[in-house]
């Protein structure tokens, strides 16, 4: 007849030495110090972008917040909403832009697309007005 093991599994999961703190991932001057954490899709984003200066949303997701006031990286706008990408424009030299549109305050901004950024979230993102009307006749309201 089989012993039953669940007193000694039990006394085994108790014995266990506690995970040590691993501070040097949060720290200031570790190695994650200066990414953060998409509000949307929660992927921790490092603040480097090929092809621009000023990473400010989520090559994921393309969500944003709301930091910029005047310039691209003055981080300077008291908001801090949710900026949502709404759809692309393009400029006179090919370049594409998002635009975003803030939650809280309803505020628009135009930002480059980075070179790590999802190249499928990009084209829903260009397809959107195609799709859904109305989301597009939204956008022209709003501007």
């Amino acid at each position: 007849m089989p012993r039953n093991n669940h007193s000694s599994r039990g006394q085994q999961q108790r014995r266990r030495r506690p995970q040590r703190h691993k501070d040097v991932l949060h720290t200031q001057g570790g190695h994650r110090a200066n990414d953060f954490r998409c509000t949307s899709c929660r992927l921790d984003v490092s603040p480097d972008a090929p092809g621009t200066a000023h990473r400010n949303h989520c090559p994921n997701c393309l969500a944003s917040l709301h930091v910029d006031r005047k310039t691209p990286g003055d981080r300077d706008a008291d908001c801090r909403g949710r900026m949502e990408a709404l759809g692309m424009s393009v400029r006179t030299d090919g370049e594409w832009m998002i635009i975003h549109q803030c939650t809280s305050c309803g505020e628009l901004s135009a930002n480059r697309i980075a070179g790590d950024d999802n190249p499928l979230a990009l084209v829903r993102l260009a397809l959107r007005p195609l799709a859904d009307p109305k989301h597009a006749g939204r956008a022209l309201i709003t501007l």
